[in-house]
């Protein structure tokens, strides 16, 4: 089961989403986002995280030293690339690595990528990248589940992350934007909301495949 929610500017959120459930949180470390975080305070943040939730580093067109700094100084546990970096990019990089994908893409990178980079399955937008609240084509992304386990993102909310289960079947979920106030700012109730209702709706699809 992996349920992230990833923008976390803010300690109190990253504490509050692993209390309630997490398996990740996730820190973009891309310049032009709204959810952007320092280096420095995404380590503060990390190092008060209870062990076992896994830290993940958002980055966007990043060169490889660049991402194998914010490791160094952060200690993240995986990566997630979120721009137009190509499957060989992933050999360099000594962490897990999730490769987010808009729907459109979904099939050529289920083709491209290796088994062991996780694909995190987004709705499209070349501009924004990710947390844009649109959500993807779940018949699509069912589609591309059926071939190899996906994170499920884009547009999901505590009212629909579990329908959006039941119809695609993803190994996990991911939100940012359908749990804030505003860019970065979490709503601690709609955090709790949707991680029991993501928690609850894998764990019955899981029961019922086993």
């Amino acid at each position: 089961m992996f349920i992230k929610i990833c923008g976390i500017t803010r300690l109190e959120d990253a504490r509050h989403a692993a209390a309630c459930g997490a398996t990740a949180v996730g820190f973009v470390f891309w310049p032009s986002s709204p959810r952007h975080v320092a280096v420095s305070r995404a380590a503060e943040i990390i190092a008060a995280l209870p062990a076992g939730v896994m830290t993940v580093g958002v980055f966007v067109n990043e060169p490889l030293d660049g991402i194998m700094r914010v490791i160094a100084g952060t200690g993240i546990s995986a990566v997630q690339l979120h721009g137009d970096e190509p499957p060989e990019f992933a050999a360099g990089i000594a962490r897990p690595v999730l490769r987010a994908v808009g729907v459109d893409q979904a099939e050529e990178a289920c083709a491209a990528w290796p088994e062991e980079t996780r694909l995190l399955v987004d709705a499209a937008d070349p501009v924004r990248r990710g947390g844009t609240g649109i959500v993807a084509d779940w018949t699509r992304a069912a589609a591309i589940a059926r071939r190899r386990p996906i994170v499920l993102a884009g547009g999901l909310t505590e009212a629909n992350v579990a329908e959006a289960i039941a119809r695609v079947a993803p190994f996990g979920v991911d939100v940012s934007s359908g749990v804030e106030d505003a860019p970065g700012v979490k709503n601690p109730d709609k955090v709790a909301r949707f991680l029991a209702s993501a928690r609850s709706a894998l764990e019955r699809y899981e029961a019922s495949h086993r």
